[in-house]
């Protein structure tokens, strides 16, 4: 619980056929991957800001049209990243799983060299 509020994770758009990709594969590489998000997930219900703030002037346009006004990454095993986003109310704290990647993709989507 987080300030006395649920706190409920999901996976959305692409984190969700990331995870059901990494979820299909079986080697080592997959598994410490899918194991590190169901650590990261217990972690974030607990405290949903653990993640690292992305600077509101880097969030990209893509998430900007959807309305999206945080954006938090968490480093994941093998070098993958985790992207996501914090919305609640008075009740419960809901937070968007909005992708997954390797370190590779998420500097490509990011615009880092």
């Amino acid at each position: 619980m987080f300030c006395g509020k649920e706190v409920r994770v999901f996976l959305k758009g692409k984190s969700k056929k990331a995870f059901l990709k990494l979820k299909q594969r079986k080697d080592k590489e997959s598994q410490s991957i899918i194991n590190s998000f169901e650590r990261i997930k217990k972690i974030l219900k607990e405290n949903p800001q653990f993640g690292e703030p992305i600077s509101k002037n880097l969030i990209p346009k893509e998430y900007k049209k959807q309305g999206i006004q945080n954006l938090y990454r968490v480093e994941l095993s093998n070098y993958w990243r985790m992207i996501y986003t914090i919305e609640g109310n008075k009740i419960e704290v809901l937070l968007f799983v909005l992708n997954i990647f390797n370190h590779k993709d998420y500097n490509k989507f990011f615009g880092y060299k």
